[in-house]
């Protein structure tokens, strides 16, 4: 019974999980459509695939015995995301291109190396527990990645809302220093002005 509750549940999960990674299909198909990348951000995309293969390593009976479930989903994720970059990567423009490359050049490193190290390094319970610590790290790196638009975007609001409160507090101050050089003026204008009508048009004093 243990087994074929473990079994249920893990193919509603898969289910859940294969809707999850379907999600953006509109994103990309507006991406596709306009031939443009616009201001979508390509990082939890190659965040989201290096979980996936991270998961899908740690499910391989030889590091987790009895969790194929996982395997085949988070490889079904992986292909999915992998074709989501390779279309963000095509479309975007070259600045944005460049570092997509670095980030799926990382991708790659991280994985390779996190699967080299459990292959010859590593064995039974220990390579089990550092895949698993992986999949777990790179998996709250991927719930984490949309940050990378939102703080920004956090810190661009902040720094408008300090000008507004600056200009708000100094605004008043800035229309009297205004108005003072403005008196200034016209007292020295009239100190100008009085002395000059003490002389007629011929230069002689009244």
């Amino acid at each position: 019974m243990e087994h074929v509750l473990h079994f249920v549940f893990g193919i509603f999960g898969n289910a859940t999980a294969l809707f999850l990674f379907l999600s953006p299909i509109l994103t990309f198909r507006r991406i596709i459509k306009n031939r443009s990348t616009e201001e979508f951000s390509g990082v939890p995309y190659n965040m989201t695939m290096l979980n996936c293969l991270l998961s899908a390593w740690y499910g391989l009976p030889f590091v987790s015995p009895n969790n194929l479930l996982v395997s085949t989903i988070n490889g079904t994720g992986a292909l999915i995301e992998a074709t989501y970059v390779l279309i963000f990567l095509i479309f975007a423009p070259k600045k944005v291109r460049a570092k997509m490359m670095g980030l799926l050049a990382l991708v790659i490193s991280v994985f390779a190396s996190v699967a080299l190290i459990s292959v010859f390094a590593l064995h039974g319970q220990t390579r089990k527990l550092f895949c698993g610590f992986a999949a777990t790290i790179f998996s709250i790196c991927m719930y984490a990645s949309p940050l990378s638009i939102m703080v920004p975007n956090g810190c661009g609001s902040a720094l408008g809302a300090m000008q507004l409160i600056l200009y708000a507090i100094y605004r008043n101050h800035k229309k009297e220093e205004t108005n003072g050089v403005a008196k200034t003026g016209d007292s020295m204008e009239m100190d100008n002005v009085k002395p000059a009508q003490k002389y007629e048009s011929n230069g002689e004093q009244v």
